[in-house]
């Protein structure tokens, strides 16, 4: 006989589990109990989105179900922004929720909430197990639902009192992830496509890939000549210093990319939704009909034909496609050699910073020092905002493995992903981008990485503003300033406030040593760079919008 706690975690060993996020609570205390006789690693956070959002970068680096741990109601919906990262996103994630004790269900009790009401639209599946001899067949369901199909996040309730009830209970057994595989005639048909085309393109996306498929796919492009985009937030599937590289498609696109999209006589999407962003508002793509010859593959069948009616639908994940590929040679050499050649010479004009701009901090040489003096391992995060863009569009990204973005535009995601991705990687060196009004929605991660030791850069870009939206604001309302300025603290003050390492850096000059001394100071460092609100994008100043 076990409790109801121990069965849980007895669940997450043998389903391989090595980490679990949280913010303790006391409806679940059973659980935190029963961990504590395991080697599974306990991150405690100091709020329930950033601990989601900590398990989503697990899962989002890993492709296994990264797990979360939070006590109910108010725990809960703060956990929701995780949760819909992890939903939009296609990243598995298993949240446990504490729950009210059984006998005090629909009497609206203490922090009580219908989770399965409330999160249906963000989860994949929402359960509550009332049974604690159902625990291995609900967390098993729960891995399965996870990483199966679009991977996505799952909530599983935990009744308090069931946690301390106990049970006679079948061992837990590892999961297994549904794969589905492209049938021979299908790939058959795709190389009969490529042989026929004229000007094909190829956009990756979507989850579920690996080093393996990634490597393995970029041999295919080099067997083809063809020219590959990545989208939106999903710029590590693909060496952006390839041959065969021909920029990020997404917000902001290279004009001269979108141009050869619509002009595309067979597109490729590859893993991926290819939804509002990287579809630049669905205008690259027609709905339903695309004019293009349109190849779309993706794990989940139900995605295929939900917004764009392919030509040819493939139901496989990216791994087992690419395995697919592995004899798919042309005959001839392809005839779009040049056209390839000149997509990525296009891309490493768009992706060379400016050196100059307004104010005495530019944001174009500090992207150039970065690219100079980082590894090609290092792992970048950011959340949401116009600073974004720099990274976004100015650095290449070198391999898998090396971003954490989240496609779904959210603010605050930066800091907790740099913080799991130091977690997972120790030996890796970890860079968040953060805006002042971003970092301060997760902020609080920052004494994560100092408890655990997990020495991540943060590079706090503080233009005083909340950028985008003022930027919308000038552009929809010019001089019509609302709600868009802030009011922030001395950044680096408050990373030693923490007993991190700080630094602010006010002229452009200045960044190299400061980033130098974060770096060696072996500490969680902020270094806060005073950017002047007037460069809002690298191209055009605030004024420039406001006027029109």
């Amino acid at each position: 006989m076990k409790t109801g706690g121990q069965l849980i975690v007895e669940a997450l060993v043998a389903n391989g589990v090595k980490r679990v996020s949280c913010v303790p609570g006391e409806s679940y205390l059973a659980v935190l109990d029963a961990l504590y006789d395991t080697e599974i690693d306990v991150v405690v956070c100091r709020q329930e989105g950033g601990a989601a959002m900590i398990a989503d970068a697990w899962g989002r680096l890993t492709g296994e179900p990264g797990i979360c741990m939070v006590t109910r109601g108010p725990g809960a919906t703060n956990a929701s922004a995780g949760l819909h990262v992890a939903r939009q996103d296609s990243i598995p994630l298993i949240l446990f929720v504490g729950q009210v004790q059984r006998d005090a269900r629909e009497r609206e009790a203490f922090q009580e909430i219908e989770y399965r009401r409330a999160f249906t639209e963000i989860a994949k599946w929402v359960g509550e197990i009332d049974d604690p001899a159902r625990i291995p067949e609900f967390v098993t369901r729960a891995f399965a639902m996870a990483t199966s199909g679009r991977p996505g996040p799952v909530v599983l309730t935990l009744p308090e009192d069931m946690l301390t009830e106990s049970a006679e209970a079948p061992a837990a057994r590892p999961y297994q992830p549904v794969e589905s595989h492209p049938g021979a005639s299908q790939i058959d048909q795709l190389a009969a496509l490529l042989a026929e085309a004229r000007r094909p393109l190829a956009i990756l996306g979507g989850t579920r890939w690996t080093a393996e498929s990634v490597a393995g796919f970029q041999r295919f492009a080099e067997r083809w000549h063809l020219p590959v985009g990545c989208s939106f937030r999903r710029q590590m599937l693909f060496d952006h210093l390839h041959p065969m590289y021909a920029g990020d498609v997404g917000i902001g696109i290279n004009p001269a990319l979108a141009t050869e999209i619509k002009g595309a006589d067979l597109l490729l999407l590859i893993g991926g939704r290819f939804s509002e962003m990287p579809s630049s508002g669905y205008t690259l793509v027609d709905v339903p009909y695309p004019k293009q010859t349109l190849v779309h593959v993706h794990p989940d069948p139900s995605e295929l034909g939900r917004v764009y009616r392919p030509y040819l639908a493939i139901a496989a994940s990216p791994r087992d496609f690419v395995a697919a590929l592995g004899t798919v040679s042309p005959a001839t050499e392809p005839g779009w050699s040049a056209r390839t050649a000149a997509l990525h010479d296009s891309y490493l004009r768009w992706s060379t910073p400016p050196e100059t701009g307004p104010g005495d901090v530019r944001m174009g040489p500090i992207m150039n020092w970065i690219e100079a003096n980082t590894a090609p391992d290092t792992i970048f995060a950011n959340g949401a905002g116009n600073y974004a863009t720099w990274l976004h569009r100015f650095h290449r990204f070198r391999g898998y493995g090396t971003q954490a973005a989240p496609a779904s535009g959210t603010m605050g995601y930066g800091l907790p992903a740099a913080v799991a991705a130091k977690h997972l990687h120790p030996d890796r060196e970890v860079i968040c981008f953060a805006g002042d009004g971003c970092f301060l929605m997760h902020g609080q991660e920052f004494a994560t990485a100092i408890r655990y030791g997990l020495p991540i850069i943060v590079l706090v870009i503080n233009n005083g503003i909340y950028g985008t939206i003022r930027m919308h604001q000038e552009r929809e309302y010019p001089g019509r300033v609302s709600a868009t300025d802030l009011t922030n603290p001395d950044f680096a003050a408050l990373a030693r406030a923490y007993g991190g390492h700080g630094e602010i850096v006010e002229r452009t000059e200045e960044f190299a040593d400061a980033f130098l001394r974060a770096r060696a100071s072996g500490k969680p460092a902020i270094i806060e760079i005073k950017l002047d609100p007037e460069a809002i994008t690298p191209t055009r100043t605030l004024s420039e919008i406001r006027n029109g």
